[in-house]
């Protein structure tokens, strides 16, 4: 983002179109592969691989990180981060094996809606009478999405819940630590403390991949890592209220793949509820453009974390 000036940023709205397209199909792929593994590969471990296979990405950061003269807090929050992201990524990879990916990928817009609620009460944000409505807009879709006492919820459901819950944590700590560090650092260390906070996990579940199992986790770390730098170039070519409502197509990409490749049936309520969860964000992200003030907390999601 910091690639370009806001005049830059002007000029430049359908290459950020573009590229929020492209990061979108990077993430739904990211969905379908994981989705592809099934329970074949335990959930914990399925993370710890496609983490390991993706350390190939962090040698270009390596040096910058070693440069980097971190002070004792700044440790405590990367592990904390680390910790937090770890907690989020098992539950993501075994929501995946339990539920639609229209589902999991619906529900995964949820964690800036708990970034919000976080930042009020951690950064010590004000929360004004949009978001509020956001917020409740958002809970709302989420409601629809699950539908208590008409329909089962299931584990899977709850893993996802807790997913959005752990990410908002880790995007926290990331703004607080992303004041003080370049985003290289931290990038960086969220790669190693994963790995290292995957690890325990796996090694309790551990079953021997297959040739397939390895390759497809590789093509994970592939196609996240570069969702994520899509992302950034999208955030660099044009404003966020551009890029924002792209967002929503990745739903649609989801309820199509889920449709055609998993035949996992098209779910009106789903995607009622994910329309409103975008809808909120989308609206929080375009207020506070208009008012011009600075963003603490981040607007923009993903629909894939890991």
């Amino acid at each position: 983002m910091d690639a370009a000036t806001p005049d830059t940023q002007s000029k430049s709205p359908m290459v950020g179109v573009f590229w929020m397209l492209i990061t979108g199909v990077c993430f739904v792929a990211v969905t379908a592969l994981v989705k592809t593994l099934g329970d074949r590969v335990p959930a914990a471990e399925s993370a710890f691989l496609r983490y390991v296979l993706g350390l190939v990405f962090l040698i270009p950061m390596i040096r910058p990180i070693l440069r980097e003269r971190l002070t004792r807090r700044q440790v405590k929050l990367f592990a904390f981060r680390g910790v937090a992201h770890t907690l989020g990524v098992i539950l993501w990879f075994y929501a995946m094996t339990r539920i639609p990916i229209a589902e999991v990928t619906a529900m995964n817009y949820l964690s800036p809606v708990y970034v919000t609620i976080g930042a009020a009460l951690v950064l010590g944000e004000k929360l004004a009478a949009r978001r509020i409505t956001a917020i409740v807009v958002a809970l709302l879709g989420a409601l629809i999405i699950l539908r208590p006492g008409f329909r089962e919820v299931s584990p899977g459901h709850i893993a996802m819940l807790g997913t959005a819950v752990f990410f908002a944590m880790g995007y926290l700590t990331a703004k607080i630590l992303s004041d003080e560090v370049s985003p290289t650092v931290v990038v960086g260390m969220l790669s190693i403390t994963v790995t290292i906070g995957l690890a325990p996990f796996a090694a309790a579940v551990w079953v021997t991949p297959t040739m397939w199992d390895l390759a497809t986790l590789f093509a994970v770390a592939c196609f996240a890592t570069a969702g994520h730098y899509t992302m950034t170039l999208a955030f660099a070519a044009a404003p966020i209220t551009v890029t924002q409502p792209v967002t929503f197509l990745q739903l649609v990409w989801a309820v199509l793949l889920g449709w055609l490749v998993f035949d996992e049936a098209p779910d009106l309520w789903v995607i009622l509820g994910g329309v409103l969860i975008i809808g909120a964000i989308s609206f929080m992200t375009w207020r506070e453009a208009m008012a011009k003030r600075r963003q603490t907390t981040p607007s923009i999601v993903s629909t894939n974390k890991a």
